[in-house]
């Protein structure tokens, strides 16, 4: 197990560790980013729904979690896995954070995590919670790794063992999950008819293993994508119509539900350095 080339930035007083994952994995996630504070400066970040789960591997204090689920509520965490979020939430972190974060498709942390995915819908969950002895054992290792080259390594190994041993999602799930990420304003009927499944099937297998409806995935996606023109320049009209909605106004209704604001409030008064801890979804 040997190190690997790592590209390191500072925007700061926030500093980032990334590498490439080992190719096997790189169809679930693209990097592995790690980070560290080098002040500790109390923060907090709105958490917007993505189109990944987020698993954080803390080697920090622990962060303070609101999520959708109104059954969490400014919950201490450690190394956690925040699920597919429809709503907004909050993180709350007492600064020095450090660790790493891994952006993971909802199909690859059904294999990767081995967990129905419906189980972490809009919530957020330990990891040794899911995986027991084996997550507390990966932290350690890469709390004592000398250099991020070699926690990356670690994290190769750890996840390709998982990879060979995970569940595999449905064919027309997976099928479904592509179609989807390509054009979101594909029809729950259009998927079904392409995978040969009813709709209330689909709909039942594809929320189990990707962990929303393809329904309200494909708001999810239609969001992010309208998130990343705006943060990019681009007008709200142009947005609106680009990202498929009827309208501005149905922009701004989307907005004010999945991301609790305005368009204009969230790209405005967006935070200048991103935490990697943006748990519950926040990595638009």
């Amino acid at each position: 197990m040997s190190d690997r080339p790592v590209e390191f930035s500072d925007r700061g007083g926030w500093c980032l560790a990334r590498a490439r994952p080992h190719p096997a994995l790189r169809p679930f996630l693209r990097s592995y980013d790690g980070y560290w504070e080098t002040e500790a400066v109390p923060s907090r970040m709105r958490t917007l729904p993505a189109r990944t789960t987020v698993v954080i591997l803390n080697l920090g204090p622990p962060l303070h979690l609101e999520v959708p689920d109104p059954g969490v509520r400014d919950r201490a965490y450690g190394s956690f896995v925040a699920g597919m979020h429809d709503g907004h939430g909050l993180y709350l972190s007492p600064g020095g954070q450090r660790g790493i974060q891994l952006d993971v498709t909802p199909l690859g942390a059904y294999t990767l995590l081995g967990v129905p995915m419906a189980r972490l819908t809009n919530t957020a969950a330990d990891l040794p919670d899911l995986l027991g002895r084996e997550a507390r054992t990966l932290v350690e290792r890469l709390a004592d790794a000398r250099t991020w080259g070699a926690r990356f390594a670690v994290l190769d190994a750890f996840l390709l063992r998982r990879l060979g041993t995970g569940p595999v999602p449905d064919r027309e799930v997976a099928r479904a999950w592509r179609l989807l990420d390509g054009d979101p304003g594909l029809s729950v009927a259009d998927l079904a008819a392409d995978v040969g499944w009813s709709r209330k099937h689909l709909t039942h297998r594809f929320r189990e293993q990707a962990g929303l409806p393809p329904k309200v995935m494909a708001r999810v996606l239609r969001f992010q994508r309208a998130v990343g023109l705006l943060r990019g320049g681009a007008g709200l009209a142009e947005a609106a119509f680009t990202c498929g909605y009827y309208d501005q106004a149905h922009l701004n209704r989307d907005f004010r539900t999945l991301a609790g604001c305005t368009p204009t409030e969230l790209v405005g008064g967006r935070p200048q350095r991103r935490s990697a801890s943006a748990a519950a979804g926040a990595s638009a």
